[in-house]
């Protein structure tokens, strides 16, 4: 199991009790495995941020959610609203506790995220990094933890402290500052990279496929021949160059079946456009 802790935005008034189950001081978190990350988001500060960072969990599949101390108290509808679809799977089975080591007691290993100098001896490590040990981590059966810092204030060392390493997104120097959905969506979208087949990069054909080498080759044929009927492989002499460059360029190009079909129509209507009455 991999744990994150987050912390942010304030929490609404008066929300729904229907959200979120509260844990007592001298209660203990389950030690149930879990097959994906959980995030605890420590000392939030608004109902909405924790919403959205609900919404951003749910994006990448991950629904363990933790709250530590949310400043307004819990439940929150404000939450529930900026959760979207999220709110079911992500927002009711969340546990409350009163403090960090309360969230991160069942843990193995713990990550904090800081974008500031605190005078700590500790490995730093980028997002990607990160989530690659953590996935190494719970691949081994540990259980990960990954604290975020308040918006406003940030981590305090206590929490710092309890970390194995820190994680440091590589921002803007004048403007380091990430709210908690953002701080939650890089690393949920890390996670899901690090346990997930990711495709690099495919092509979306719109109801064609590639053309195949003998329907690349008929085309370069048909160019040929229509324009050398028309002269343009002129002088003779640079005739075989022109042609070797123009076969080439049609086989670099990835072409479809239905761009086969359009450069024949485009060549026919040419040459029917020129041998008009």
């Amino acid at each position: 199991m991999v744990c994150f802790v987050f912390s942010n935005g304030a929490l609404g008034k008066n929300g729904s009790a229907r959200y979120g189950r509260i844990m007592s001081d001298d209660s203990q978190i389950p030690a149930t495995a879990h097959p994906m990350p959980c995030f605890v988001l420590v000392r939030p500060q608004m109902g909405e941020n924790i919403g959205a960072a609900a919404r951003a969990m749910w994006n990448f599949g991950l629904n363990h959610m933790r709250l530590v101390a949310p400043r307004d108290g819990w439940p929150n509808e404000r939450a529930v609203a900026l959760a979207s679809g999220a709110a079911g799977v992500v927002l009711d089975p969340a546990l409350v506790v009163e403090t960090t080591p309360e969230a991160i007691a069942d843990c193995t290993h713990v990550f904090v995220t800081t974008a500031r100098e605190r005078g700590l001896t500790k490995p730093i490590l980028s997002p990607e990094a990160a989530m690659a040990q953590a996935r190494a981590i719970h691949a081994a059966g540990g259980k990960v933890a990954v604290i975020f810092g308040p918006e406003r204030a940030g981590l305090e060392n206590d929490d710092i402290a309890r970390a194995d390493a820190i994680i440091t997104v590589p921002v803007n120097p004048d403007f380091p500052s990430l709210n908690l959905a953002q701080s939650v969506l890089l690393c949920a979208y890390e996670w899901r990279r690090q346990t997930s087949e990711v495709v690099e990069m495919r092509m979306e054909f719109a109801r064609s496929d590639f053309a195949t080498a003998i329907e690349v080759e008929k085309l370069a044929d048909h160019y040929e021949e229509k324009l050398d009927e028309m002269g343009y492989f002129f002088p003779e002499t640079k005739a075989a160059g022109m042609k070797l460059v123009l076969r080439n360029l049609w086989g670099r190009l990835p072409l479809t079946r239905a761009d086969v079909q359009l450069f024949h129509g485009i060549l026919r209507q040419m040459q029917r456009w020129r041998d008009r009455p």
